[in-house]
């Protein structure tokens, strides 16, 4: 494994708050993923931030008559106080509204441009005279020229998830007045991706044909099968970063050429809080930067920012971008339009102790390969029949009869049997296989090889029938007991990377500290005879069907 890891979350748009979809495809995955590097003993930084300019923000501030300062300032605080207390465990979150991000894109424009990395073109591109306003992104609506979505934006059709120019809209009108927009002669600044294309072909469908997902070399070969066109960089807007060279008055960095460098700028503020060098973590060969998306930004992260980094010349490439694909909610797509999402911040009102229920939830029903469908039926059932029912059944079990048989002390085991030998090869198997699957970024399949291993102690526990031996046979009693509390420390350990308020209490009740960790599962006794244990919670409890009930509710208002 590498030196380091850089790890990337998609940076959130400033125009509303964080749902379920965002979560399962983005931060749960990246955060899974930071946390089992710590785990390893890896260096780690994971980054992510606010992305503040944009269209997007524009619209909303004149939707709801305040300024696009106030807009982001809103949903940054909503959005930041969300993560926090769902414990997505970034090591820093940005902004792109920044001084040091300003000037970090600004440099990142200076440098391509005056390396010859850009070409400008003077064109014609839709205007709304009513508002006497250039119509880019998604200023403008119409009819998507590749699926027929009639209601596609200038910039993106999320029902297709292809990339466009507004004036490649069918029917295009302005969202601003409704009217259909004219034409008029405008100047920008373009990537030329067409120059890239070998580079890209090579370095993704050729060199990372057997670790990329499939989605991801599929979208990365499509577009490269059509050919690449020169794509702009500048905007006619006034909300954003202001082009820095001359001919760049009143025009602003297009929001998908300075966002991704906010991964950078957010790096660097990190790196002045902690007193560090931001360097190597873009910079060094030794370096893995990884980058963790939902499918809609593939050709952003694949495609652009890749060629933006490689005109710089001394950035590293992403190792890989394990993007996801979409969660919809009781069987309709997400939408944040109509209202019809899980809201992060809504969830934790109503759920306040239960943020590692969703995690795992989310995490056992992941978007990875597919579309797939979130309901609260489905979250009920998970939470009760195996959260409550397999992994916190187990531990209390184990719990409470260390409290009546030994008054919470760890007793000393005697000879083992063949079913104790195969419980503990089984925990020992456990962190090379959820290991093998991360690394591999299959955390659907790793949450339930976590799971599995609770199984196993529960079939042990109930096959051994210790409370049936209690007085018979003392000694074996002991063994078993000795036998399962290894399991349950081995949860504590293995569950941290997808449940870690769950792991951090279990800790506490094997008090068990930080005096071992992954690399010690299955190699060592994780605790010993004469070791005392701290005080019993139960980690889980049932759902009932009324707080269902409500959910859905909420959902039909």
């Amino acid at each position: 494994m590498s030196k380091r890891y850089t790890i990337t979350a998609a940076l959130p748009y400033t125009n509303g708050p964080i749902h379920i979809g965002h979560m399962a495809g983005v931060y749960v995955p990246s955060d899974i993923y930071a946390r089992y590097l710590r785990l390893k003993g890896k260096d780690v930084l994971f980054i992510c931030g606010s992305d503040e300019h944009g269209v997007a923000i524009s619209m909303k501030a004149k939707k709801e008559g305040i300024t696009p300062k106030e807009v982001i300032d809103k949903y940054h605080s909503i959005i930041k106080d969300s993560f926090d207390a769902f414990g997505i465990s970034f090591d820093y979150y940005g902004r792109t509204s920044s001084e040091v991000h300003h000037q970090t894109a600004q440099e990142f424009f200076k440098i391509m441009h005056n390396n010859d990395c850009f070409e400008t073109q003077t064109t014609e591109q839709l205007y709304d005279a009513q508002e006497d306003q250039f119509l880019a992104d998604r200023y403008v609506v119409g009819t998507c020229p590749k699926c027929q979505n009639p209601e596609a934006y200038g910039d993106q059709c999320e029902s297709c998830g292809s990339s466009l120019n507004a004036t490649d809209l069918i029917d295009p009108k302005s969202a601003l007045s409704g009217e259909t927009p004219s034409l008029k002669t405008t100047t920008h600044w373009y990537l030329p991706l067409n120059r890239y294309e070998d580079f890209l072909r090579k370095w993704i469908l050729e060199e990372h044909q057997s670790d990329w997902k499939p989605n991801v070399l599929g979208q990365v070969k499509s577009w490269l099968d059509d050919g690449l066109k020169p794509r702009a960089v500048t905007r006619d807007l006034s909300w954003g970063i202001p082009v820095p060279v001359a001919g760049g008055e009143n025009k602003v960095l297009y929001v998908w050429f300075d966002a991704p460098i906010g991964y950078i700028s957010a790096t660097k503020e990190w790196a002045l809080q902690e007193g560090k060098d931001w360097k190597p973590y873009w910079q060094d060969k030794e370096t893995e930067l990884v980058h963790f998306i939902g499918k809609d930004n593939i050709v952003f992260h694949c495609v652009i920012f890749p060629s933006v980094l490689k005109a710089m010349g001394t950035y590293v490439l992403p190792t890989n971008v394990p993007a996801n694909e979409f969660l919809n909610l009781e069987g309709q797509k997400l939408s944040t339009s109509k209202n019809w999402a899980v809201w992060l911040h809504e969830y934790l009102e109503d759920f306040p102790e239960k943020q590692d229920v969703l995690r795992y939830v989310l995490t056992a029903n992941a978007p990875e390969t597919k579309d797939n469908d979130f309901t609260w039926h489905d979250f009920q059932t998970r939470n009760n029949s195996e959260l409550v029912a397999i992994f916190g059944n187990f531990v209390n079990r184990v719990m409470v009869l260390m409290k009546k048989y030994y008054e919470g002390v760890v007793p000393n085991p005697s000879a083992l049997t063949v079913e104790d030998n195969a419980t503990l090869e089984a925990l020992k198997e456990s962190p090379n296989i959820i290991s093998t699957l991360l690394e591999q970024y299959k955390f659907r399949a790793a949450s339930q090889e976590m799971m599995q291993l609770a199984r196993i102690g529960n079939k042990y526990l109930a096959e051994e029938e210790p409370w049936k031996l209690i007085k018979t046979a003392p000694e074996r009693v002991a063994t078993i007991m000795h036998t399962a509390i290894q399991v349950v420390a081995g949860l504590a350990i293995l569950c941290e990377p997808f449940m870690p308020k769950t792991a951090n209490t279990l800790r506490n009740m094997l008090n068990l500290g930080n005096l071992v960790g992954w690399n010690d599962v299955g190699n060592k006794a994780l605790i010993s005879g004469g070791h005392v244990l701290g005080k019993t919670a139960l980690l889980f409890e049932k759902i009932e069907d009324d707080a269902i009930a409500a959910q859905l509710e909420k959902l039909k208002a």
